[in-house]
């Protein structure tokens, strides 16, 4: 899917911005996506941002894992 920039004033902008900093217009665009993403996602209250990792890392999660041993878990932490 593309993205196209339509709007004169956000071009010139996006413009301006690849010029001075010697980056093409897409990665300012994507730079300016993930600074806007991180400003937003930090708005939201930490037991929100911690639920969504959570649900990441649960996505990814194949199934079939094991329960660890008391002695399993103290050998990972280097504790043995």
């Amino acid at each position: 899917m593309n993205l196209q920039i339509r709007d004169r004033r956000a071009r010139e902008l996006a413009q301006k911005i690849a010029r001075q900093s010697h980056l093409s217009m897409t990665e300012v665009v994507i730079q300016a996506l993930e600074t806007e993403y991180r400003r937003v996602a930090a708005q939201q209250p930490l037991a929100a941002r911690l639920g969504a990792i959570a649900d990441e890392l649960a996505a990814m999660a194949k199934p079939g894992g094991q329960e660890l041993s008391k002695d399993e878990i103290d050998a990972m932490w280097g504790h043995a």
